[in-house]
C-alpha cells in the first residue's frame, strides 16, 4: 500500500512522534511518499529506514495509486489538505498534533496501533460533504470548495456590514452583522459552533447559516438542506470585505456576486473502528464530566 505523509510544518516538539510514524509506516511494509515542502524541514531530524519519494501536490495523485493520505498537525492540516485531493477521491487519516482536533482525531500516543489497524484494513470511510463558490468574478483559483465552512466577513476595525442572503432566490433576510457563516456539518463544531450554531451530524446533508455579531438579537442560527443555492450581496461604508473558504481568504467588494451550492464531490475521511462521531464530541467538549471532582 502506498500512502501520503502530509504537514505543514515541523516542530522540534513534534519530532519523536514524526519519528515514530515514520517507523511505524516502514514496520508495516507501506510505500511512503513526503509532501515536498515537508520532507525539506524533516532533513538531518528524522531517519529514515527505507527511502521515501517526494509527493508534490494534486497531480500525483493522476500518476501514481496513492492509497490513503496520513496528515500530522489538527484540524487546519486536513483543510489545507483538501486542496490537493481535491475529486481524486484518496482518504485522509489524520494524527492530531493540534488542539481539540474534531478531524484528526488519532492521538499521536496510538501512532503504531492505529498504522496496524490501517494495515489489517479495521477502519471505515465517511463521507464528508463539500460547500462550492461560485462568484461573477474569478476567486481562489482550482480550489472554490470548502471543507468547514464559508464566510463573509467585515475588514479590521470597520463598521458592521449588510448582507442581504437568498435561498433558491428567494428573499430570507438583511444581516447587519460583523459577517455571516455558511457551514458544512463537518464545520457545524468549528467557527459557527463559537458564534452559537448548533452541532449537526456529520451525514445530516444540511447547511447552518450564523451570522457574526449580528445587531438585532433576535437574529439566530437556521439550518437548511444542503440541497439549496444560498446567494449574497454585501454592503457597508467600506470599500472591501473579506471572504473565506476554510483557511483561505480573498477580499471582495460590493460588485462581487456569490452564491454558495454544495460541491460535486466529497472528501473522505478514515475512522478507525474503535472510533465514532459521538464519542469525539463527547471527549472533546467534555460533556458528562463534572470538572468538580
Amino acid at each position: 500500500m502506498q500512502v501520503v505523509v502530509y504537514s505543514k510544518q515541523a516542530k522540534d516538539a513534534d519530532l519523536p512522534v514524526i519519528q515514530r510514524l515514520f517507523d511505524a509506516l516502514h514496520d508495516n511494509e507501506f510505500t511512503t511518499y513526503v509532501f515536498t515542502p515537508f520532507i525539506e524541514q524533516l532533513k538531518d531530524k528524522i531517519t529514515f529506514k527505507n527511502p521515501v519519494g517526494k509527493f508534490e501536490g494534486y497531480l500525483d495523485f493522476k500518476t501514481r495509486k496513492i492509497d490513503y493520505m496520513i496528515t500530522l498537525g489538527g484540524d487546519g492540516t486536513i483543510l489545507s489538505a483538501t486542496t490537493l485531493i481535491r475529486d481524486s477521491g484518496v482518504p485522509i487519516l489524520g494524527i492530531n498534533l493540534g488542539r481539540l482536533g474534531f478531524l484528526a482525531n488519532v492521538e499521536k500516543g496510538v501512532i503504531e496501533s492505529a498504522i496496524r489497524q490501517v494495515k489489517r484494513g479495521m477502519f471505515s470511510y465517511e463521507e464528508r460533504r463539500m460547500l462550492y463558490l461560485e462568484s461573477n468574478v474569478p476567486l481562489f483559483g482550482e480550489c472554490k470548495f470548502a471543507l468547514n465552512d464559508f464566510t463573509i466577513l467585515k475588514r479590521d476595525t470597520s463598521s458592521m456590514i449588510t448582507i442581504h442572503t437568498y435561498i433558491n432566490g428567494a428573499y430570507l433576510n438583511s444581516y447587519w452583522a460583523d459577517g455571516i457563516i455558511v457551514a458544512t456539518p463537518t464545520g457545524s463544531t468549528g467557527y459557527s459552533l463559537s458564534c452559537g450554531g448548533p452541532i449537526v451530524f456529520p451525514n445530516s446533508g444540511n447547511f447552518i447559516i450564523t451570522p457574526v455579531a449580528p445587531h438585532n438579537l433576535n437574529i439566530r442560527p437556521i439550518v437548511i438542506s444542503d440541497d439549496s443555492v444560498i446567494s449574497f450581496e454585501v454592503v457597508g461604508r467600506a470599500e472591501n470585505f473579506l471572504c473565506t473558504l476554510d483557511s483561505r481568504f480573498e477580499t471582495i467588494t460590493s460588485l462581487h456576486q456569490l452564491a454558495v451550492r454544495k460541491c460535486d464531490f466529497p472528501i473522505r475521511l478514515m475512522r478507525l473502528n474503535d472510533q465514532s462521531f459521538m464519542n469525539t464530541i463527547r471527549e472533546k467538549l467534555t460533556w458528562g464530566i463534572d470538572t468538580r471532582n
